[in-house]
C-alpha cells in the first residue's frame, strides 16, 4: 500500500526564511513522488508517531543538511493531483533557516536549490507550494 495513491498521505512543507528574508525553494527532480521538475517550499512525508513540525525538522536535516525552526503553521493543503492519481493533506508552515549550508543530498529527488526573494520566486510552482504561499500572503501584515 502506497500513501497518497492507496490511501491519503500526509506530507508537511515549509517556507523557510533565511537571515536577509529570502525564501528556500527546491526543484523536484525525476525520482520525485510526484509534481516533478517544479520548484517547491520543500518537505516530505510525515511518519508513523511523528508530530508534523518534527518532519519538517527532519526532512530538511536529511535532503538538504540543514537545520531549520518551525515558528509556526501557515496552513492545510487539499494536495488533489488526479492526473498522477495521488491525493495528499499538505500541512504547511514557517521556518527560519538555524543553521548548515543548504546542498542537495537526494540528487534523483531534487535538481536544483536556491533562496528567492518573495518578488523572484520562480513561476512553476506545486500545488502545494501555491497553496502554501497564498496563505502566507493573506497572512502578511499589510
Amino acid at each position: 500500500m502506497r500513501p497518497g495513491h492507496d490511501f491519503i498521505g500526509v506530507g508537511v512543507g515549509a517556507m523557510v526564511f533565511d537571515d536577509a528574508g529570502r525564501v528556500f525553494l527546491a526543484r523536484r527532480g525525476p525520482e520525485a513522488r510526484n509534481e516533478a521538475g517544479l520548484w517547491e517550499f520543500p518537505g516530505g512525508m510525515v511518519g508513523f508517531g511523528e508530530r508534523l513540525a518534527d518532519a519538517v525538522v527532519r526532512e530538511f536535516q536529511e535532503e538538504y543538511g540543514m537545520t531549520v525552526e518551525v515558528v509556526g503553521l501557515l496552513g492545510v493543503s487539499d494536495h488533489l493531483l488526479p492526473e498522477e492519481g495521488q491525493h495528499w493533506v499538505s500541512p504547511s508552515f514557517v521556518a527560519r533557516h538555524v543553521g548548515g549550508v543548504p546542498e542537495i543530498r537526494e540528487p534523483g529527488k531534487c535538481t536544483e536549490i536556491g533562496w528567492f526573494r518573495r518578488a523572484e520566486l520562480p513561476g512553476e510552482l506545486t500545488k502545494a507550494s501555491l497553496d502554501t504561499l497564498a496563505a502566507y500572503d493573506a497572512n502578511r501584515p499589510a
